[in-house]
């Protein structure tokens, strides 16, 4: 038996079935299914939303970002590690810094003092540098004398205070170290060679402005009203606003950007005004603060350090360290840092020791005697600034993540072994000046004209006919960026544009740039016009070299320095052509394209020599081995490496010359003999094969790791299905359009079926709208499938024709377009409606209009422009709506062709009328202008055949993804032509590729649809029975009960997507469908060449059904036949069979092993190739303890810090007396202390507060319920920005300062307890304004941040130093165990294990579930999310040798916490009405089921492979 693998793959979905067929040795038997399955990978909503709406998606992003920050963080400990070992060494560390560090720079395990701060025998912390605090201090003094009376000045104030200090007088050196380890936290951040080049196409400016006047324009935006805002130098800025603008007199920082001309003047609008934008970004815009410092500290002409410290002593309030400093570059630190220690130089001789420099450069690189040698006589400035503080690490290569060449490959000879290495070559730059001219040739070669006369009728040659007009063309394309139809077709060859048309297209896209030569064009856009004839390739090449390889601007600044004039190096070279300010410009060029071709360099030099053309193309430049393979083609002298296929496909080629202009996919043949799309071609013997493929694959080879996982999840699978089955002879493949298609075509796709769901709905509702008798619509029926189809091809008609429409009509195209219910269409928009679209729809046949009224009616018909006998299409493009009469006139011949045979013909219709077919000029007239707007369709109507490459376009699928998954599974069922030879195509002609379509009409003919609705029906009922409603059921034309989804929910549903076996259900359809289906469905068949054939496969594969036309008996195709007699009925089966299994994800944490290149081998000894020389190698880094890499999100980003606050509770007396100071009540807490000093017990209290007078006075004691003052221990704190959402609840039950809560209460009863007011940021700025009135006549610091305090279940982040202190909440999702436990009575208990807990098991190599609880009881087993459990009932009888649990009692765990677990059927993938079917939280919650459940454990075909029956409850 022929054994067929059909694979149905989606984004988080493999679908796969086996059916086996008999072949000539077993034709007795019939076709079956063997298996089938569901694989699913788990993704969340989230990550599915962005992989659809084209974002790029990866469950490792985030983590990696995350170890991007830790890796920065590290390297500043290395950095500060190195700085101690050097000041350690030159004495300038304090006595009690110096003793906390090692000799490595590290700090001793336990301490990490702060080198400002000392601690005192009394445990207290005094500053080092007092003496200079009292230097600033008297500073400030002179300037603000009430300083020291009104507010503490921060010591760390001194920090500035000595930067700036140092650059003109003698500092200590403490101070210092001080100084140089601060630069060793904040150096500024490092600007890339390009990042500072300034756009000359506009300027942006930081401008601090008054606000003149603020004028309301009485124009909205929602809620919110437009004002004009009136500024101090004379601009307008246009702001909206849900509040009125209270800023007349206040100044305001804005971003104001001016439009410039390529001369640097103001670009004006039409209306000759200068095209200016402002910008009011918030106080934390990036874009702001950076140019508010820039400007402020260059205009100060001043250091850093200078600059925040005279701002600091101006005004004492200013937040300038915390708002600015972050945005400041690298340089100004840079140039501060080497001004300081120049100075200080002069005053510590340390810093001028050579013995003192050699001990330190000793210290840092024991081993690297070259290195310390380069740096021996640089001194410590050079150390200090240029090696330690200001080291930037060259940028990790990323060669690895460039594709290899399928052609090219360099062999060399291991030198440790003598062996030979094939190693590939890595593809080219795209920026690279070869690949520009490489990709532009492709372009030429492939360009074809064609005229736009709706036949489209090939006229290339007559405008480029020789080798002259092609290279001219070339010449005319080098010179520019990029090229789109309008200007090639209107520029170049001259055409005209006539009532907004071209006469001509090109067979590219109409409305895309294309790029030409983008590199060349980036360096002639810095050239003067008498420079560009200099720019030769060779010239060209040369710059694009240097500015590629070069990464920083020391590095160019280097190449371009007078120091370089007269070495005859590129310097020299360019100077002979162009200016100095030329050059100077050419420094700044930034090439657009970053990514990498197909092809290695090698490569594309070879086939460039064969697509060159005319005088470009030269027999020299050919390679010497391509040339010969020429010889031997031309000659047909054998050749062991030439093969017949190249031969065939050179034949017309007859001489040398022929060889120029050959198209990429002839001159790859010639060059390698083969085409480029695949790598060399291999055949997998064995399962075992795809096991080493994956062991081999490089992760992130494919770029976006959503596909990737479904590769290689595929991969798994198959190799699983392989030896569970045997041997596979065919292999079927849909690949789901998501997997397919590019970011862009998935962002366009979502937004695509958000408007076709806008289009259903309100379709749905007009028709409804119809069956009001005053329209007078015959025979509508609103949910009718046909119906609705029948409306849009109305609507598209009238709708296409637009651009003559008055306003009113294109309101009520906009009102129909709503999907919202109070804006549904409303009577008199029927109307116009309705009279509208008869005045502007007409059958396209006849030219007669088609009323609305009886559109619906059996008069008129939808017709298929292209017969589906002919070529099966059955999208609305090859759709229209013509008389019932006419459409069957047409019969099975195209529209122009039916045209062209009855054009003048009388046809009667229904009722009597009559209608004349149209004339053929008559035809094209009414086509062209009423489908101007559809090219598509015009195209197809206009058709008088259908040519061949009208079917390869819809045929043809060459995206990236679908032929890298075609060429692996090709690798299992390749056919061995000869011995050990193998087809050496991509893609094997046993592997067979079908679509959605062909699956879709399948399904459909061969019944699954209804086999479908039948598995799905239960939960509908079900649903029914939730709401106590029949709305989700309903009755079919045949009676049957089916389900159906309410017009108000119908948004996007799709019954397949609610249960995950329709994956299945879809292989089973694509392992059925042969060769012949898909060439039938897929038009193959309707090529002119096969056309004898087509009736044939039709006559084969479907049923046929006489029926009369035109008075004449005819035989009529209707729906394919049945794979066999019993097919439906065996799917039913295979599908309610079927466990759906799911691909866990538990990986928590793993070993992490460092590598690096080093000279010496693992054992110390020094590595040396065959002839001794010494060699690198890679050497895992050793530690004395092991490094963990944690593959799941720990703990929330926000840190959260403990805090204690006073709350109150009741306790019984005897409790309160064991600390009488925290008694509630000062009266009562001194009656009680006074009593215990009378050595009172708690009886005789209670008897003093109850008898005699004491009773009355004391009548509200209760002994039993005395309030008393505790502190807690689980409230932690963070500080949060005040927005809108502080309330006065909020800020009474969170804000942790009394204080401050006292101030912003008294601020928002100011505004009547609005927060929305209140606490806008005018209101803040308001409220900031007015602190003193606030906080009772004290003056108090602006707030714009206050701690929020919460009670939740928190862990420090570590254990020693700060981080003890440090607080985190567990990320969401992080619940990955749930442990189930029996006590001595065998009674369950649930608990679910914290992630940081599992994390310290594994690490110690323990199970990640403890095997007791605290209360000892023993581990029965713990589930995950995505497991599958069995819930048993009282007819059940399993065991180890019975694995056939029902299917139903089978459920998936979905989540857990504390002790509550959750799941839903195994089969459920979405619920069908949100919030419904499993409660709001779309999952059931287990309460008895999880006193009885047990694990079950399937594979990864689903089938069940253990099942724990040793837990089942035992019977009482």
């Amino acid at each position: 038996m022929k054994k067929i693998l059909g694979l149905d793959l989606g984004t988080n979905s493999i679908g796969w079935a086996v059916i086996t067929e008999p072949t000539a040795c077993t034709y007795n038997e019939s076709m079956k299914i063997e298996a089938a399955g569901s694989r699913i990978i788990p993704m969340s909503a989230d990550q599915m939303g962005d992989f659809e709406k084209g974002n790029s998606v990866s469950q490792t992003r985030e983590r990696t970002s995350y170890r991007s920050m830790r890796r920065l963080h590290e390297r500043f400990i290395l950095r500060r590690e190195r700085m101690h070992r050097v000041l350690k060494i030159m004495g300038f560390l304090p006595e009690h810094y110096a003793t906390s560090i090692d000799n490595f720079g590290k700090f001793i395990k336990g301490t990490e003092p702060k080198i400002e701060w000392r601690k005192t025998d009394n445990n207290k912390y005094e500053f080092i540098y007092q003496e200079s605090f009292n230097q600033m201090l008297e500073t400030f003094k002179h300037l603000h004398p009430e300083i020291a009376a009104t507010r503490k000045v921060p010591a760390d104030w001194t920090l500035y205070f000595l930067r700036k200090k140092a650059l003109t007088q003698k500092i200590s050196k403490e101070e210092l170290a001080w100084i140089l380890l601060n630069f060793n936290q904040k150096r500024g951040y490092y600007q890339l060679r390009g990042e500072e080049e300034i756009d000359t196409t506009k300027r942006e400016e930081y401008m601090k402005l008054e606000v003149v006047a603020v004028e309301a324009t009485g124009e909205k935006k929602g809620k919110a009203a437009w004002y004009n805002v009136r500024l101090s130098n004379g601009l307008t800025y246009k702001r909206s606003s849900e509040q009125p603008l209270n800023w007349v007199g206040k100044f305001k920082e804005f971003i104001i950007t001016t439009q410039l001309e390529k001369d640097g003047s103001i670009k004006l609008d039409k209306d000759e005004e200068p095209k200016i934008s402002i910008r009011l970004p918030k106080d934390d815009d990036w874009t702001l603060l950076k140019k508010r410092t820039e400007t402020d500290i260059e205009n100060s002409n001043k250091t850093v350090g200078e600059f925040i410290f005279d701002s600091i002593l101006a005004n004492p309030n200013v937040k300038i360290i915390g708002n600015s400093v972050r945005t400041v570059e690298r340089k100004f630190y840079k140039s501060e840092l080497k001004r300081i220690l120049t100075k200080q130089s002069e005053f510590h001789p340390e810093l001028t020791d050579n013995t003192i420099y050699t001990l330190c450069i000793e210290s840092l690189y024991p081993n690297n005697e070259s290195y310390r040698n380069s740096i021996s006589n640089k001194g410590f400035i050079y150390l200090l600034v240029d090696d330690i503080i200001f080291y930037q690490r060259p940028l990790k290569s990323q060669k690895q993540l460039i594709s290899n060449c399928p052609y090219e490959s360099y062999r060399y000879i291991n030198p440790n072994n003598g062996q030979i290495v094939i190693s590939p070559l890595k593809c080219i730059a795209k920026s690279n000046p070869l690949f520009q001219e490489f990709r532009l040739w492709q372009f030429i070669s492939n360009l074809r004209l064609y005229a736009n006369d709706g036949r489209n009728t090939d006229i290339t040659s007559e405008y480029l006919d020789s080798y002259a007009d092609w290279t001219r063309l070339f010449e005319w394309l080098n010179d520019r960026k990029e090229i789109d139809q309008n200007t090639i077709l209107t520029k170049y060859f001259g055409f005209k544009i006539n009532s907004g048309k071209l006469p001509v297209r090109w067979n590219y896209v109409e409305d895309k740039k294309y790029p030409c030569n983008k590199t060349r064009a980036a360096i002639t856009a810095k050239l003067e016009k008498s420079e560009v004839a200099s720019l030769t390739p060779e010239l060209t090449s040369k710059i694009w070299h240097l500015l590629y390889s070069v990464k920083t601007k020391e590095e160019i600044d280097s190449v371009f320095s007078d120091a370089k004039i007269g070495t005859g190096g590129l310097f020299d070279q360019l100077r002979a052509h162009f200016s100095d300010e030329t050059i100077q410009k050419l420094k700044s060029i930034k090439f657009e394209e970053d990514d990498h071709g197909s092809y290695s360099e090698k490569a594309i030099k070879k086939l460039l020599s064969l697509m060159r053309l005319g005088k470009y193309w030269s027999a020299d430049s050919i390679n010497s081995t391509v040339r010969d393979r020429i010889e031997k083609l031309l000659s047909g002298e054998y050749d062991v490496h030439i093969d017949n296929r190249v031969r065939d496909k050179v034949s017309s080629l007859c001489k040398f010359e022929d060889y120029q202009g050959l198209p990429l996919w002839l001159a790859s043949y010639v060059v390698y003999g083969r085409h480029s799309e695949g790598k060399e071609t291999e055949k997998w013997n064995t399962p075992e094969d795809i096991d080493l493929y994956l062991n081999n694959f490089r992760q992130h080879s494919l770029r976006n790791p959503v596909v990737e996982q479904v590769v290689t999840e595929t991969l798994r699978t198959v190799r699983d299905i392989w030896r569970n089955v045997g041997h596979i002879d065919e292999i079927h493949i849909e690949l789901g359009r998501n997997l397919k298609s590019t970011s862009d075509q998935r962002a366009k796709a979502t937004r695509r079926i958000i408007e076709n769901e806008n289009t259903n709905q309100r379709i749905k509702t007009l028709l409804q709208e119809f069956l009001n008798p005053e329209y007078k619509v015959d025979s509508v029926r609103p949910y009718s499938p046909i119906h609705q189809e029948i409306l849009r091809i109305y609507e598209e008609g009238a709708l296409l024709n637009g651009k003559d429409r008055e306003d009113d009509i294109n309101d009520i195209i906009a009102r129909l377009s709503s999907t919202d219910s109070s804006k549904r269409p409303s009577k008199s928009d029927i109307i116009k409606y309705k009279t509208w679209l008869e005045q502007n729809y007409r059958s396209p046949y006849t030219g007669q209009t088609i009323p609305l009224a009886k559109l619906f009616t059996h008069e008129y018909e939808i017709e298929h422009i292209i017969p589906q006998s002919r070529y099966f299409d059955d999208s609305l493009q090859n759709k229209v709506i013509c008389e019932a009469e006419v459409n069957k006139l047409k019969d099975r011949l195209l529209g122009y062709e039916f045209i062209k045979k009855h054009h003048g013909e009388i046809v009667t219709l229904s009722g009597g009328r009559t209608v004349t077919i149209l004339s053929e000029e008559a035809y094209e007239n009414l086509v062209k202008k009423t489908y101007a707007g559809n090219g598509a369709k015009m195209q197809r109507l206009l058709l008088e055949d259908i040519p061949d490459g009208f079917i390869e376009r819809q045929m043809n699928d060459t995206r990236y993804i679908s032929k890298y998954v075609m060429g692996l599974l090709s690798n299992i069922v390749r056919e061995e032509i000869k011995p050990g030879e193998f087809e050496q195509e991509t893609v094997s002609r046993n592997l067979i590729v079908c679509n959605g379509n062909i699956t879709a009409r399948l399904k459909k003919d061969w019944g699954l649809n209804d086999v479908w609705n039948s598995i799905i029906l239960p939960r509908f009922i079900r649903l029914n029975n939730l709401c106590n409603t029949t709305a989700f059921t309903c009755l079919n034309r045949q009676g049957h009960l089916i389900p159906n989804i309410p017009d108000e929910l119908s948004r996007g549903f799709s019954n397949k997507r609610i249960d995950h076996r329709h994956h299945a259900m879809d292989a089973i359809v694509i392992a059925c469908a042969s060769r012949s289906h898909v060439h039938l469905l897929n038009n193959e068949a309707a090529k002119s060449e096969n056309r004898a054939i087509r009736h044939q496969l039709s006559r084969k594969l479907r049923n046929y059904e006489k029926v009369i036309i035109n008075g004449e008996e005819r035989e009529v195709a209707k729906e394919f036949i049945k794979p066999w007699n019993t097919f439906t009925q065996d799917a039913k089966m295979t599908l309610e069979g079927i466990i759906v299994s799911f691909k866990q994800n538990l990986r928590v944490i793993n070993k992490a092993t460092n590598l690096y290149t080093s000279y010496k081998s693992d054992d110390g000894s020094v590595r040396v190739d065959s002839k001794g020389n010494p060699i690198k190698g890679l050497v895992a880094q050793k530690s004395d303890s092991d490094w963990w890499a944690i593959r799941k999100p720990l703990h929330k980003d926000t840190i959260f810090g403990k805090v204690s606050l006073r709350e109150i509770k009741e306790v019984r007396l005897g409790v309160a007396l064991q600390n009488p100071d925290l008694i509630v009540g000062k009266e009562l807490r001194d009656e009680i202390n006074k009593l215990l000093k009378l050595n009172y017990n708690e009886k005789l209290i209670k008897k003093y507060f109850s008898e005699g007078e004491n009773k009355d006075i004391w009548a509200e004691f209760n002994p039993n319920r005395v309030k008393v003052y505790y502190f807690t221990d689980d409230t932690y704190a963070v500080r949060k920005s005040i927005d809108e959402s502080f309330d006065e609840k909020k800020i009474r039950t969170a804000v942790t300062d009394t204080g401050i809560q006292k101030i912003l209460l008294a601020h928002l009863s100011d505004y009547n307890n609005d927060p929305k007011l209140a606490f806008s940021p005018d209101g803040i700025e308001r409220m900031n304004a007015d602190l003193m009135r606030l906080n009772n006549g004290h003056k108090h610091l602006p707030i714009y941040k206050v701690r929020v305090y919460e009670h939740a279940s928190k862990f420090a982040i570590g254990k020693n130093g700060n981080k003890k202190d440090k607080f985190v909440e567990a990320a969401k999702g992080t619940n990955l165990y749930f442990a189930v436990y029996a006590n001595d009575k065998d009674e369950r208990t649930f608990d679910t294990i914290p992630l940081n807990e599992v994390i310290e098991r594994m690490k110690q190599g323990l199970s990640p579930v403890p095997e007791l609880n605290a209360s000892g009881d023993k581990l029965l087993f713990y589930l995950s999310p995505n497991d599958l459990v069995y819930v048993p009932s009282c007819e059940d009888n399993l065991n180890q040798h019975n694995l056939n649990c029902p299917a139903q009692s089978i459920y998936k765990i979905v989540s857990f916490t504390n002790k509550r677990l959750y799941a839903i059927p195994y089969y459920v993938s979405k619920a069908i009405v949100d919030k419904i079917e499993f409660t709001q939280l779309n999952k059931i919650e287990f309460t008895s089921e999880k006193e009885i459940c047990v694990p079950i454990k399937v594979d990864r075909l689903g089938n069940i492979i253990y099942i724990g029956t040793e837990f089942l409850p035992k019977k009482k």
